[in-house]
């Protein structure tokens, strides 16, 4: 029996990873095919429910002061955390109601403060989806002392490969930063970054990686976090490789197909291992962005059927996508 791998990112504000993974390998399942679903992330939201564990939360101090009620996950000693369930922009009604200057990752903080506390000698973080640009000084003032760290193996999973001060122009207009603020944004990294390195004897500048999450990233790599790139990460620890190996196809995918997703997103680094193992790769996205020069098949479910049921009833599209990609492999 030929087997697929079902392993796509999340289809943001349609669907989780989870949720298309299972659809996928269903679908694969009911067209004769052995499948297996591995829901995948860049390092970014959706992390949590990738690598799982047992659900814990924590009341934090929210991007803009307000409280919230944090999600993260445990795994006997090791702590996964998501940053935007702390200071993430959906915290605040999106660009529009947020205040960039002011956004603080004081709430990631007081959210590693508790994870530590409960004993945690290995903590995964999260990127993507912030408020912030606050290069991570609301966290660090946050925990308690560095001391808190020794012992501790912190692990920074970057969804971008921004550098630190370049996070102020890159993502703040996402994050409603006029251009005035962007500048003013610019400056305060460059002179945190600079406070970081007479601090922590760690010039953050030249990380990659460092400027995701608006520099939370740099501020974790100054008091000893290790950067590593979040597909990578995510890939090693649901061992992705070895489900590869040996497959007859790879289906992968995720909401919006532009061409950063073949840079260090789920999509490119499926398409890397894949390929190295030999095995062909398609691609379904929720919708391809124009310009968009795939090496593989590619599927738009917004071009195959319509915008309003793509979005709508995204789980059953896929599905019958896959369904119709498979009636075309040799079995």
């Amino acid at each position: 029996m030929p087997r697929v791998v079902a392993c796509p990112d999340k289809f943001r504000g349609t669907a989780t990873a989870t949720e298309v993974a299972r659809a996928m390998a269903q679908a694969a399942r009911s067209a004769g095919w052995e499948a297996g679903a591995v829901p995948l992330a860049d390092g970014g939201e959706g992390i949590l429910e990738v690598l799982g564990g047992g659900r814990r939360h924590t009341r934090v101090t929210g991007p803009l002061g307000e409280p919230v009620d944090a999600e993260w996950r445990s795994h006997g000693d090791l702590a996964i955390v998501e940053m935007a369930k702390a200071s993430g922009l959906v915290l605040v009604g999106g660009a529009e109601g947020n205040d960039p200057l002011r956004a603080s990752t004081i709430g990631t903080g007081e959210l590693l403060a508790e994870v530590l506390e409960t004993g945690a000698t290995q903590v995964i973080v999260g990127m993507g989806g912030s408020a912030t640009t606050d290069g991570g000084l609301g966290c660090l003032r946050a925990l308690p002392s560095k001391n808190r760290l020794i012992g501790v193996e912190l692990r920074v999973a970057c969804d971008v490969r921004t550098h630190f001060v370049d996070a102020a122009g890159e993502f703040g207009p996402q994050k409603g930063a006029s251009d005035a603020q962007v500048a003013l944004l610019e400056r305060r990294l460059e002179r945190l970054a600079q406070v970081y390195e007479d601090d922590y004897g760690v010039d953050v500048r030249p990380l990659d990686g460092s400027g995701a999450a608006g520099g939370l990233a740099g501020g974790l790599a100054a008091i000893g976090a290790a950067l590593e790139p979040g597909f990578d990460l995510v890939a090693g620890m649901v061992e992705l490789e070895d489900h590869i190996e040996g497959a007859d196809l790879v289906i992968t995918g995720e909401g919006q197909l532009d061409r950063p997703s073949f840079d260090g997103k789920v999509v490119g680094g499926v398409l890397d291992l894949a390929q190295r193992a030999g095995v062909p790769v398609v691609v379904v996205a929720g919708r391809v962005l124009d310009g968009v020069e795939a090496p593989v098949p590619v599927v738009s479910l917004v071009e195959r059927f319509g915008e309003e049921r793509a979005l709508g009833d995204t789980a059953a599209c896929v599905a019958e996508a896959v369904t119709e990609v498979l009636a075309t492999q040799a079995l």
